[in-house]
This record gives C-alpha cells, structure tokens and sequence, in this order.
C-alpha cells in the first residue's frame, strides 16, 4: 500500500514521463516558426539517441523555407497519391496539406542503406526529437510517406548521398489544435515467469 502511495507520488512529479503521456501527433499549425535555437535543441535530442555500436547513422536534412515545403508537399502528394490509404481520415487530394500539415519546420532523416539496424535507430532518434519538441512547448507529426520524397523532382535540392535513403520526416512547430488521447491497448503484455 505504501510503495503504491509513493510511485504515484513520484510518476506525477516526473517530467518526463509527462512529456511522454502528453504528446500527441499533431497536424495543424500555427505559422509562427521556432527560432533557430529551439531547432538545433531538437537536433542535439535526436544526436543523444542510442544507436547500434553507437554508429550514429542518422544526418538531418531541415527545411524551415515555407515556399520550399509547401512545393515539397504538392510533389509528395502526387507521387504518393492513391498509393495508400491513410488511417487517420486525411485525405490527399482533400487537404490543403496533408503531408507536412503546414508544418513550418521539416526534418528528413536519412541513414546509409547498408545499415541493417538504422531504421531502429533512426526511430529512437525521432522520438527523441519530439519528446524534446513536446517539452520545449512545440508540438510535432511523424510523416512516414515524407520518404516519398526520393521520387520527386525536388529530391536533388536535398544532396542526399546515393549511399543513403530517407528513413522518416517529422514536422515541428506550435501546435494549432490538441488531439485527444487514443486508447492505449492494456491486453499486449506477458509476463515470462
């Protein structure tokens, strides 16, 4: 009963684990974009990630120029379009954006393509970006299909080595909405005795 009293006690001062149950994936912006400061605060997040043999793999491609994402987004768009359906009820030909979201900062991960673990990494490294981002009052969206990008036109302004593929975009910026929290599923856990 005590040691109950007090891991309540301890989870609610915890920052961290506040940040974690906080975030949420957000797609809808203010076009107010964080300075440059808080960026590279994200960038240093991701740099502290753990990483196989501590290879680091991850480089970051940032685009803060709106005009770029916003022909970015258009090019992913019709590269990506009827390809997929997306779960979350956006629909790409439907939306004014429904790639970066309006997003005001982008960020390409990529990892060479002969690093059998990078995928791993690169996830614990954007995660660690917008956990950062969550705590540092920005909000942030995982953009799967922003690997898309390799397809398009506008790749080339990326300067991504041929050794290397796009991993994962993320979208950073103050956040125009607050989505509700999913229901977290309790039934995946089993306990090896």
């Amino acid at each position: 009963m005590k040691g109950n009293g007090i891991r309540k006690f301890e989870k609610a001062m915890n920052e961290t684990l506040t940040t974690i149950h906080q975030r949420r994936s957000v797609r809808k912006f203010k076009q107010v974009p964080p300075n440059k400061d808080i960026i590279e605060d994200l960038l240093n997040a991701g740099r502290s990630a753990p990483s196989a043999i501590n290879k680091q793999p991850w480089r970051f491609y940032v685009i803060t120029n709106t005009a770029l994402i916003t022909s970015m987004a258009k090019e992913i768009e019709a590269v990506a379009e009827g390809q997929f359906q997306l779960s979350h009820g956006v629909h790409l030909s439907r939306t004014e954006d429904a790639v970066f979201h309006g997003a005001p900062v982008v960020v390409f991960i990529s990892a060479p393509k002969d690093n059998e673990w990078a995928e791993l990494d690169v996830g614990m490294c954007a995660q660690n970006m917008m956990l950062a981002a969550k705590s540092l009052g920005l909000d942030s969206c995982p953009v799967g299909f922003g690997r898309f990008v390799e397809k398009t036109k506008c790749y080339s302004l990326l300067n991504v080595p041929a050794s290397e593929r796009i991993v994962v975009s993320l979208v950073f910026g103050y956040g125009d909405e607050q989505p509700k929290e999913h229901p977290r599923r309790r039934d995946n856990v089993v306990y090896v005795l």
